[in-house]
């Protein structure tokens, strides 16, 4: 389509916003793309997605059907990354568990990303009693560990993945919060503010749709780079017995169930951690290659 092509995209006196907005995407794309390790981690995760995604079509197994007869064995053609101690396909599981996992740290992005972005917006803005008492609040969150605190909060409601991710969603957002106050402040006595001010417009349209819109490049590099502590948060949750609980394929509780066998059967223990450093790995390489092309101060 000759609207979308690159000399279109490329052009320096864009015609329009339209060609505006799709150009600066385009160019940002370019700038990522140029990062090999970002574009590494790119794909992995995106291997990753699509794995979880269509994992009853990639493998002929159930992951909670048990084959005894066929406990521990090796890596094989059959059974690709060998089975568990009750026979069950540890590739299988491994892509299961993906959804377990991955969904799980969507879940908490979903619900921790906006909360601590509206949190550090009002604190930023309002400033006064409002900030000082939001930010204290942050500073509570902020003094624990984020595995204790998240330990305590399943312990107070009852294991299981529902509770993980309310869990570590509760422990993950006062980052996102200190981050959107820091960038409102900048944004705060800005003229464009003061004319939206004058216009009429009250500080909740002004946070809504002018600051929390200029903080969102930031938040995606932080969530990006934070997607990592939150998948190890989760799997030792299930290795600790507090997430997703047996026969669940999540990652953290295959570990926890197959941890005797690592100087033995080795496969059954390993090949869900290296889904885990992989994993996230790829979200680190990802996040650094954003960090280089959303925030102004790096380029």
């Amino acid at each position: 389509m000759i609207f979308f092509s690159r000399e279109w995209l490329l052009d320096d006196t864009p015609a329009n916003r339209r060609q505006a907005v799709w150009g600066r995407r385009y160019r940002l794309w370019l700038s990522l793309r140029s990062n090999p390790l970002a574009m590494a981690g790119l794909l992995v995760v995106t291997v990753m997605l699509l794995l979880a995604l269509f994992a009853p079509w990639l493998t002929p197994f159930d992951p909670g059907v048990q084959h005894l007869e066929n406990r521990l064995a090796a890596p094989s053609a059959a059974h690709w990354l060998g089975t568990d101690e009750l026979g069950r396909d540890v590739w299988t599981r491994i892509i299961y568990g993906g959804r377990t996992t991955l969904g799980m740290v969507i879940a908490v992005v979903l619900l921790t990303a906006p909360l601590g972005l509206l949190i550090g917006c009002i604190a930023g803005y309002a400033g006064g009693f409002i900030d000082k008492a939001l930010m204290r609040l942050t500073d509570i969150f902020l003094a624990f560990p984020r595995l204790i605190l998240a330990l305590a909060f399943v312990a107070a409601l009852k294991p299981g993945v529902e509770s993980a991710i309310l869990a570590i969603a509760l422990t993950s957002w006062p980052p996102y919060a200190r981050l959107a106050r820091a960038e409102t402040l900048q944004f705060r006595h800005s003229d464009f503010i003061a004319a939206s001010r004058l216009t009429g417009a009250s500080p909740l349209r002004i946070i809504l749709r002018h600051i929390m819109p200029l903080c969102v490049p930031s938040l995606i590099v932080r969530v990006t780079l934070d997607m990592s502590s939150i998948i190890i948060t989760a799997a030792s949750l299930g290795f600790l017995g507090m997430g997703a609980q047996p026969p669940s394929p999540e990652w953290g509780t295959m570990i926890a169930t197959a941890r005797r066998f690592l100087f033995s059967e080795w496969w059954v223990p390993l090949m869900p951690c290296i889904a885990i450093f992989l994993t996230s790995l790829a979200f680190n390489f990802l996040g650094d290659g954003l960090r280089d092309v959303l925030d102004p101060k790096e380029r």
